[in-house]
C-alpha cells in the first residue's frame, strides 16, 4: 500500500496521506512526506497536504509509540523535525483537513501556512494528556505559536477537542467549507499563493518565524534526550 499519494497539477503538489483508516503518522510515512516535499521544493511548487474522507490524521502510529521508549522518542523527533521543516518551507503549504485531526494530525495543521477544514461531526485538537502522554516540548512550542492564549490551556493541558468551526477560533483552521468544496477551495487558495514572489515569501516567513524556529530547535534537542511518559 502506498502510504502517501502525490498528484501534480499546474505545479501544485497534492500530498495525500493514505495510511489506513486513521492515517497514522509512522516513521515510514514521515520519510515519504519528506521525499514528496523534496520534490516540491525542487520544483518551487505550492503544496496541499490532505488526507482521506473523514480523516486527516489520528496522530502518531501507536504501535510504534508503544513498542519502546527509543522508538517513541525517534518518532516524535522525526515528527517535530517535519513540523519545523514545514514552518520554514520555501513555498506555501496548505492543509486541506478532510475530517478528524487529532494529536500529530492537529500538529500538522499547526505547521501549515493556511488551513481549510470541512464542516461535519469532526474533532480537531491535541488529546495527548487524555491518552496518558505528557506532551513533548516541541509540541508545546508549536501550540504556543498558533493557538490563541484563551484556547491554549484548553488545548494543551486539558485536551479539549473542537468542532471545525470552533477550531478556527482555536487556531487550528483558517476557514471551514462543506466537504464537497474542500479540494476546490484548496486549489483556489494554492492558485492565489502561486502569485506570490516566492523569494519574498520565504524570506518574510523566516523572519516572522525566527523565534518559533529557534524554540523548536532547542525543544527538539531536549525532547531527544528525555523520556516520554506514555
Amino acid at each position: 500500500m502506498e502510504l502517501i499519494k502525490v498528484e501534480i497539477d499546474n505545479n501544485i503538489h497534492v500530498i495525500t496521506l493514505n495510511n489506513g483508516k486513521v492515517n497514522a503518522i509512522s516513521p515510514e510515512i514521515i520519510t515519504e512526506i519528506n521525499v514528496a516535499l523534496d520534490a516540491a521544493e525542487q520544483q518551487q511548487a505550492v503544496v496541499i497536504l490532505t488526507g482521506q474522507a473523514g480523516i486527516f490524521s489520528g496522530g502518531f502510529d501507536l504501535k510504534t509509540m508503544k513498542s519502546s521508549s527509543e522508538a517513541a522518542i525517534a518518532l516524535v523527533t522525526a515528527g517535530s523535525k517535519l513540523a519545523r521543516r514545514m514552518l520554514a518551507f520555501p513555498t506555501p503549504i496548505i492543509g486541506a483537513c478532510n475530517g478528524h485531526a487529532i494529536a500529530k494530525g492537529a500538529f500538522l495543521l499547526l505547521s501549515c501556512d493556511y488551513r481549510i477544514g470541512c464542516a461535519g461531526d469532526f474533532k480537531i485538537g491535541l488529546n495527548e494528556v487524555a491518552i496518558g502522554m505528557t506532551m513533548h516540548n516541541a509540541g508545546i512550542e508549536l501550540a504556543r505559536n498558533r493557538i490563541p492564549r484563551n484556547y491554549l490551556t484548553r488545548s494543551v493541558i486539558v485536551a479539549e477537542l473542537f468542532a471545525p468551526q470552533t477550531a478556527v477560533s482555536a487556531g487550528f483552521l483558517d476557514q471551514v467549507v462543506e466537504p464537497e468544496h474542500l479540494m476546490a477551495t484548496a486549489y483556489a487558495v494554492a492558485k492565489h499563493m502561486q502569485s506570490l514572489d516566492m523569494k519574498s515569501h520565504h524570506g518574510t516567513k523566516l523572519k516572522e518565524r525566527h523565534a518559533i524556529l529557534a524554540a523548536l530547535d532547542s525543544a527538539i534537542e531536549i525532547d531527544a534526550q528525555s523520556t516520554l511518559i506514555l
